[in-house]
């Protein structure tokens, strides 16, 4: 069951392609900008999904089927924003495998490696690279989704890390090369509690989760949302290859066992 409402917000005549956008944070951000007026592109792998939560959205939100780490697939997806909406922007690079956790090191599959960096990594740069001429034309901006975990690990989290971290990276590499047309940020979430709603009723946080944040709770996808509406509004004009830790104050704080 989905658990949606169509946004109510005048359109702003601005398009902005949001990438693992069938659920979560993804999600999360397609709603924001749906409600702040925007033409919303929801791209994802989940066939099945991806479309009906767009009907829910609304008529300002469309649906498309893309694995960012195909170059084809991107390519066409982009032309296919560009042939219903004539422009486009902002481009938020969300889509992820999310899961931070692989094997042990010893025993890490490069096919899993290569693949968690070809859709962390890759899918951003493919599609920044496809997306920048239109995105020029319009003074767009791009945003990178990455992690906290680009600064710090647990055990087992190679693939995951190394692929946040390159994003990192990647971003203040775009913004050099694509400025001052395109200004290009990122975003690393901490602990966001991005389960679909149903699942956080019946399966709810600890006061102990929300405790050990500074901020007092574990972080939402409307947290995630609106740092990124900021950074794709014209606000924020003289910000560009930066990174916004979104993690309830967790990065900064000192934590000793014992």
């Amino acid at each position: 069951m989905i658990e949606l409402s169509a946004p109510q917000g005048g359109g702003n005549g601005r398009v902005a392609l949001v990438t693992g956008a069938a659920r979560g944070i993804g999600l999360g951000i397609a709603t924001w900008l749906l409600c702040d007026g925007w033409q919303v592109v929801l791209a994802d792998l989940d066939r099945e999904r991806g479309p009906k939560v767009a009907q829910v959205l609304g008529e300002n939100a469309l649906f498309i089927a893309m694995d960012v780490a195909d170059e084809e697939q991107v390519a066409e997806g982009v032309a296919e924003v560009l042939g219903r909406f004539g422009r486009l922007d902002a481009l938020v690079c969300n889509a992820a495998m999310a899961d931070p956790h692989n094997m042990t090191l010893e025993s890490l599959d490069l096919g899993h490696w290569n693949r968690v960096l070809a859709v962390n990594l890759g899918g951003p740069m493919l599609l920044a690279k496809h997306c920048a001429p239109y995105l020029r034309a319009h003074g767009g901006v791009i945003v990178n989704l990455a992690s906290t975990r680009a600064r710090q690990s647990e055990s087992d989290c190679e693939a995951y890390a190394a692929s946040k971290g390159g994003l990192l990276a990647l971003t203040h590499a775009l913004a050099v090369s694509l400025g001052p047309e395109i200004r290009v940020n990122a975003v690393s979430p901490g602990w966001i509690d991005a389960r679909d709603p149903a699942v956080r009723r019946l399966e709810p946080l600890s006061e102990a989760d929300h405790a050990q944040h500074p901020a007092g709770r574990v972080g939402t996808v409307e947290d995630v949302a609106a740092m990124v509406a900021w950074l794709l509004s014209r606000n924020s004009g003289f910000v560009t290859g930066q990174e916004f830790v979104v993690d309830g104050g967790m990065s900064k704080k000192m934590i000793y066992q014992g």
